[in-house]
């Protein structure tokens, strides 16, 4: 995966953590939300992850007027045949670019429910099944401006993780002018790796170890965001499934084959922020949920650190 990481920071610049979030994300099989102010990159970045991949690629413009049959399809009566055809939307791709996802209806953005969960498109009674690797990255700008619609919490909680791109650091920024002030440097990437290669890093990952300890801290991480004063909705049972299909890709990604309890820390924000709600206490006190979550994780003890002979056999480096 190092080769697609410098694909796409040859578009992005200075954003390692934010790049190396979203292969962590494509490689547990999750979706990736992408929430920030206008112009900061977030598109960019999700065209970019999908052009490093020589499989299919759909991007999808979320309005207010966009229908539920435009993202799954459709069944049209063809009058030669007199038989009903099915069209796919544009769910049908190996990543699915989903921008300014909360511009849309309620009734349009619940129509990814299935499809993200599942991993399938049920249409006029007919199940379609979604080609794998299937990743949404949808980006959104933040609920406080005009025009927006904010995600219900059982559309969040479908995504694996949630990040913020930021402003670039100054260096990152003239590096910027100098990358795209006369061309788009996304006409320039080219893929390098396909579905089929991505299928079997993806493989790899799933058998990454994690000791019974990191699973029982791994646990308590997750329940202390529901015992949490500050929050009136703690994480789900998917949170903690996802927080550790996600560790085990973050600790592939770093090039080992067993999963450390400081890849759950790290991971924790990310992961869990976007499927809490605040509590009234919480909201009037003006903190913030990465804050809480933050204080969360670091109110339970990490057991001791596995050293690299934890597992026989490594996989080596992804």
């Amino acid at each position: 995966m190092g080769q697609v990481r410098a694909a796409i920071e040859s578009v992005i610049e200075g954003k390692r953590s934010s790049v190396d979030m979203a292969l962590t994300v494509l490689l547990a099989e999750g979706h990736l939300l992408v929430e920030d102010v206008p112009g900061v990159g977030k598109t960019m970045l999700a065209k970019a992850l999908g052009r490093s991949i020589a499989g299919s690629v759909r991007r999808i413009q979320f309005t207010p007027d966009l229908l539920p049959s435009d993202i799954t399809g459709v069944s049209i009566f063809n009058q030669e045949t007199r038989e009903f055809e099915f069209k796919p939307g544009g769910i049908f791709a190996n990543i699915v670019v989903g921008d300014e996802i909360n511009r849309a209806s309620p009734k349009t953005q619940s129509a990814l429910l299935e499809s993200m969960e599942e991993r399938q498109v049920s249409v006029d009674g007919t199940t379609y099944l979604l080609e794998a690797p299937f990743m949404v990255v949808a980006t959104q700008n933040p609920i406080e401006m005009e025009g927006t619609y904010p995600l219900p919490e059982a559309q969040r909680d479908r995504f694996m993780a949630r990040i913020e791109m930021g402003y670039p650091t100054p260096s990152a920024e003239l590096d910027m002018l100098e990358s795209h002030g006369t061309a788009d440097p996304l006409n320039d990437l080219s893929p390098v790796t396909d579905a089929a290669t991505l299928r079997g890093l993806i493989d790899a990952v799933k058998t990454i170890y994690v000791s019974p300890a990191v699973k029982h801290y791994l646990v308590q991480v997750v329940n202390a965001t529901r015992n949490s004063r500050d929050l009136r909705l703690g994480a789900s049972p998917r949170a903690t499934l996802q927080l550790l299909r996600a560790s085990r890709a973050y600790a592939a990604l770093a090039g080992r084959d067993y999963v450390s309890p400081d890849d759950v820390a790290a991971l924790g924000v990310s992961v869990l922020a976007h499927r809490v709600l605040l509590s009234t206490e919480a909201q009037l006190a003006r903190r913030t949920v990465t804050d809480i979550i933050a204080a969360a994780v670091s109110s339970v003890r990490l057991p001791d650190r596995p050293g690299p002979a934890a597992r026989a056999g490594a996989t080596g480096r992804v």
